[in-house]
């Protein structure tokens, strides 16, 4: 992930390593990796070229049948050995392309990050988005669920979950509801897999600073690592996640981004750092509310414009909305405030180095597609710096304690993804400038969104509504 490497680089990589597969990666429209693998011998310079076909109509997302045919365009910049392969394999991160046409496919995910890091540099505002997310994870050590036309269920475990106290045979030290945050061995039970992801994700470039048990109780974990220029940083997430799967599957454990997998505890968020840069020099520190500059104050104040809109991307999934609700941590209060987790915007007051000054937005969560979501951020915020929006005044209280009176005029996230498709559908112009987004990708978005999931959701009985209303 140098950024550096050419054709010839990779190829000698695989040799180095004694590859004998290529995978080649891409992502679908929701956000889900997929990857097509060939021999190592099929890799040559030209490939790089040339490309690899494959049929689009069978990605969530995609192409139609009638125009299905498209090329995988491996990025020599992104080459890696895959850690978890039995046979040594390369892999490949990989744009989208029309193979008539030879352009870029306009509904590839990576294409739009790439488009939004060029319409950056073209405003002349800054020349670096560095984003630095926060992905909260459940591990579980098992996972069972199913649905038909007469019944549904959906279970989870933990050795760990304070509903285990009367499992036996019992060694304790379980995890009571929102209690999670810090304890060590044997209270954490994860200490070891968590630094086994840690090592593998260093094997990959990713450069992770810190490891620990997140709040809720059942194995919610939280592995941070540094700071990148927003495709990066993508391609980055990609990996992380596919670290944590794998590393967890291994272990005979199972891993989840799942915004809320258990009722009564906190959820999983991923609270997205950033920054604007502009020849190497930080462009967010200044003199205004928390040391920031007046830039990153209308940045923030397009986010906060935007952010209904932005919630069906940056959580564009039913179960987004099971986390954000009041009393768990989840920042659904659209304010801002330095210090204070709940704000769905915190100025982090760590460091005083203006290289360290930053805004961290809360609400967005891992189940989102990370090149969408990085980039509907940036746009938000470089609305709010073009048309110098007002955030307001901070809210530097605890929110979570307020009064509905006391509340009055702060608004909130949608409560569901289908208000926030709504919101999407009438608040989007900021992702169409520069044609980062295009109307073709929202729409598919929005109808994707709304029969694959909303839809199939909204229809079914719960088996909470069995208790509530079977008697009436």
């Amino acid at each position: 992930m140098t950024g550096k490497l050419t054709p010839k680089d990779a190829i000698e990589l695989g040799k180095k390593h004694g590859a004998e597969m290529v995978d080649l990666r891409f992502i679908d429209l929701p956000g889900t990796w997929q990857h097509t693998s060939v021999p190592f011998k099929r890799l040559d310079e030209d490939a790089f070229e040339e490309g690899f076909g494959f049929d689009g109509s069978s990605i969530r997302g995609y192409a139609p049948i009638n125009a299905s045919d498209m090329l995988i365009m491996p990025d020599a910049t992104s080459v890696q050995m895959d850690p978890f392969t039995k046979h040594p394999t390369l892999v490949l991160l990989c744009n989208i392309v029309d193979p008539i046409t030879r352009e870029p496919y306009g509904r590839d995910p990576r294409y739009i990050a790439r488009k939004a890091e060029s319409y950056l540099k073209q405003t002349g505002i800054a020349d670096t988005c560095f984003v630095g997310p926060e992905a909260e994870f459940f591990v579980f050590d098992s996972v069972s669920y199913d649905f038909k036309g007469h019944a549904q269920h959906a279970a989870v475990d933990s050795g760990e979950a304070h509903w285990n106290t009367g499992a036996g045979p019992n060694q304790g030290y379980k995890v009571r509801p929102k209690e999670g945050y810090f304890p060590v061995m044997p209270t954490d039970s994860l200490m070891d897999l968590r630094t086994e992801m840690v090592k593998t994700m260093f094997s990959v470039g990713l450069d992770v600073e810190v490891s620990h048990h997140e709040v809720a109780t059942a194995g919610q974990c939280e592995i941070d690592f540094r700071f990148s220029p927003l495709l990066s940083m993508a391609d980055q997430l990609c990996w992380f996640k596919y670290v944590v799967k794998n590393v967890a599957f291994q272990a005979g454990k199972t891993a989840t981004f799942m915004p809320k997998p258990i009722y009564g505890d906190n959820g999983s968020g991923m609270h997205c750092h950033q920054s604007l840069w502009k020849d190497g020099k930080p462009l967010f520190a200044g003199d205004q509310y928390a040391g920031l500059s007046e830039m990153a104050m209308h940045y923030m104040a397009g986010i906060i414009k935007h952010a209904k809109a932005l919630c069906a991307i940056t959580n564009p999934t039913t179960n987004s909305y099971r986390r954000l609700v009041p009393g768990y941590e989840a920042p659904v209060n659209l304010a801002y405030s330095s210090r204070n987790r709940s704000a769905a915007i915190r100025i982090p007051m760590y460091s005083s180095s203006p290289k360290a000054r930053r805004i961290e937005v809360r609400f967005p969560d891992a189940s989102t597609n990370p090149y969408l979501a990085f980039s509907a951020l940036m746009m938000a915020g470089l609305d709010g710096i073009q048309r110098k929006l007002d955030p307001g005044d901070p809210l530097d209280k605890d929110i979570y304690s307020l009064s509905p009176e006391e509340l009055k005029g702060v608004p909130t996230v949608p409560g569901s993804l289908d208000d926030a498709l709504r919101a999407l559908e009438e608040d989007h112009e900021f992702l169409l400038k520069g044609d980062v987004f295009t109307k073709d990708l929202l729409e598919e978005w929005v109808s994707y969104k709304r029969a694959k999931e909303v839809d199939p959701v909204r229809l079914r009985p719960t088996p909470y509504e069995f208790a509530l209303y079977y008697d009436c």
